[in-house]
């Protein structure tokens, strides 16, 4: 056997291991709401249903607001509950407990009616409460799974299955729009509500494996209850006042703010922006299926390129691309201009992802992930206050759609500085 082969068989033996396979189907379920329900068919189905007739940029500002209204509420709490899960050893049980949230509240979307979109947002910002809270347990998982030198391909892998599991059911759903008869419904709005409650069903059914197969390390002395969130309370203190100490680990997080900030935006406002143009939303959502199929190989490939060439080098090439396409998307004129930077996107998008959280997870002070990735977290959810809500702003404010798509620039540009800055982590740069 050649080394060659004995490392990809290696590789293929690490990725197989059930605690390591249960942690990546995570992604495979909660994928489904981030495809369907947040890039997919919310936005479409708020702007044409229930929001119709509405104002194109008033419906962007509405649909911006929910966003940023839902991941600030996420932002706020991450850190401490991070704490609290870290103190009793709860963060399987955390990554339940939302996730029975998310979808349950994705299913309830069911019931909203033409018109509602009142109703649509508050149960939309609950579930996005469920999916956001969920991912923070879910990514911090991922050093009780894997060791330090495979973060980077165990990283790329969940988000690569999220991208299949999400496109597979996102492809059901759009044969489902298109030809409702096929499957006993009356139309493509009755299709729409059903495909809500198949990402609530998906969502709960692949989370069940990481539930039953991911041990955590439990802390020496578990807390429960209010001593938990007394002595996690503490610890969220003492860590806020000395992370100056973790000089890398902050200059990171900001730097992420920024640049994930953007991602997060095109993730949640693309279809939007395509509809503000007047583009076909059936065009549009095809061309957003197209990204979960490039981006899963595309994910597996970065995953790789990290390991051997540094995290953060992946990173900045994928935040080069994304400066580029801001810019694109300003000249878009049709479905196949859509296309072409869909596809883009899809080559960059779960890469951008998972050397981020790969490389922070080697940031990570030891026994302190969920509190950290409750940091990292929150980082994350500020930044998808920022940029939808000022996407929207800007839209409104200057009616024209294309200057608020190209501002994103701008968030990229500065998280790619700061992250220039990260030096001193061994081996990952």
């Amino acid at each position: 056997m050649t080394a060659s082969s004995a490392n990809a068989g290696g590789k293929r033996s690490i990725l197989l291991r059930r605690p390591v396979l249960a942690w990546a189907l995570c992604d495979w379920a909660n994928s489904a709401f981030a495809t369907t329900i947040m890039a997919g068919f919310f936005p479409t189905f708020f702007k044409l249903y229930w929001s119709a007739g509405t104002d194109v940029t008033e419906s962007t500002f509405r649909l911006g607001l929910a966003n940023g209204v839902g991941s600030f509420i996420v932002a706020l709490g991450a850190p401490l509950v991070g704490a609290i899960a870290d103190k009793g050893g709860a963060r399987v049980r955390l990554l339940a407990l939302f996730t029975v949230l998310g979808a349950a509240m994705t299913s309830a979307m069911y019931l909203v009616g033409r018109g509602e979109w009142q109703m649509a947002v508050a149960l939309y910002v609950v579930a996005s409460l469920g999916f956001w809270g969920g991912n923070q347990f879910y990514d911090s998982l991922i050093v009780d799974v894997s060791e330090e030198r495979e973060f980077d391909l165990v990283s790329g892998y969940g988000y690569a299955l999220g991208y299949l599991g999400g496109g597979l059911l996102f492809a059901v759903n759009l044969v489902m729009y298109k030809s409702p008869q096929s499957f006993g419904l009356a139309d493509g709005a009755a299709a729409v509500h059903m495909s809500f409650v198949t990402v609530g069903v998906w969502w709960l059914l692949f989370t069940i494996p990481a539930v039953l197969f991911v041990k955590e390390t439990k802390p020496a002395h578990p807390r429960h209850g209010w001593k938990a969130a007394l002595e996690g309370w503490r610890e969220l203190t003492a860590t806020l006042s000395a992370i100056r100490k973790y000089r890398d680990l902050t200059l990171f997080l900001v730097a992420y703010w920024f640049y994930i900030d953007g991602v997060n935006t095109v993730i949640k406002m693309a279809i939007d922006y395509g509809l503000s143009l007047g583009l076909e939303s059936k065009s549009l959502l095809m061309a957003l299926l197209v990204t979960q199929f490039v981006a899963f190989p595309a994910a597996l490939a970065f995953g790789w390129f990290g390991g051997r060439f540094g995290a953060r080098t992946g990173i900045l090439i994928a935040i080069a691309v994304y400066v580029c396409l801001t810019f694109g998307a300003y000249f878009v004129g049709s479905e196949r201009d859509f296309l072409v930077l869909a596809i883009v996107v899809g080559l960059v998008q779960g890469g951008i992802q998972s050397l981020s959280r790969s490389l922070y997870g080697r940031l990570v002070p030891e026994g302190k992930s969920g509190e950290f990735f409750g940091f990292y977290n929150m980082m994350g959810k500020f930044a998808a206050v920022l940029g939808p809500t000022l996407t929207g702003v800007v839209a409104y404010a200057t009616h024209d759609p294309r200057i608020g798509i190209m501002s994103i620039s701008l968030l990229f540009a500065t998280g790619g500085v700061l992250l220039l800055r990260v030096k001193s982590v061994p081996g990952v740069l």
